[in-house]
């Protein structure tokens, strides 16, 4: 798996970048694993519903094609976009996403943090509160898109929507716990326990 640190990108041309990548490969392509932070930007997801929106702000909205609602990204905020081949991998998106899961608690239990999957809300949480969201897309049995884990950030614009669509919902971060590594720091950890998870195959 090829891992790409791209640092700060505006979210609308790393999501084309991802399309265009996804379209382009074959069979001999091998997965990517991109990390990244995006200046604040809410995405809507393609049945999203533009009433969860409660406060209109100089922040973008953008309408992709992942699923789920509506959620935020800033700075401060780990992004993890996995383009990975499911065939490949004999995966289903389902245990797909309990991987993903899986990877974010293993992550966050390094902070001695006891973090805990919702039935029916795709997401980690801890007491109730959500401190990392994740999204896909599949095309062709491949897919884009993947997690976000709030770090050190303005958790403000959440209050401003219903996070993934879910009215009142709490939205924590890292640092409420006392975590004092930083947004690259997370991001190796988090890799790590990715790598784990989805070890590298290589290409048929």
């Amino acid at each position: 798996m090829i891992v790409r640190r791209l640092g700060i990108k505006p979210y609308e041309p790393t999501w084309r970048a991802m399309q265009d990548f996804t379209n382009q490969r074959d069979a001999g392509t091998l997965d990517e694993l991109w990390l990244v932070q995006h200046p604040p930007v809410y995405t809507l997801g393609q049945a999203g519903k533009p009433e969860h929106l409660l406060q209109t702000s100089d922040i973008p909205l953008v309408k992709i094609d992942r699923g789920g609602q509506i959620t935020y990204h800033g700075p401060g905020q780990v992004v993890a976009y996995l383009l990975i081949d499911l065939h490949r991998r004999h995966l289903k998106v389902r245990e797909m996403v309990n991987l993903l899961e899986q990877a974010i608690i293993d992550c966050l239990a390094d902070y001695g943090l006891n973090a805990e999957r919702k039935d029916g809300a795709p997401g980690v949480y801890i007491d109730g509160a959500k401190i990392a969201a994740l999204g896909l897309r599949v095309k062709n049995g491949c897919t884009y898109h993947g997690l976000s884990i709030n770090v050190d950030m303005d958790l403000t614009p959440f209050t401003w929507i219903n996070p993934c669509g879910y009215s009142g919902l709490k939205t924590i971060q890292l640092k409420d716990f006392g975590v004092t590594e930083g947004p690259d720091e997370v991001a190796e950890r988090l890799l790590g326990h990715l790598q784990r998870h989805f070890p590298d195959i290589p290409p048929l």
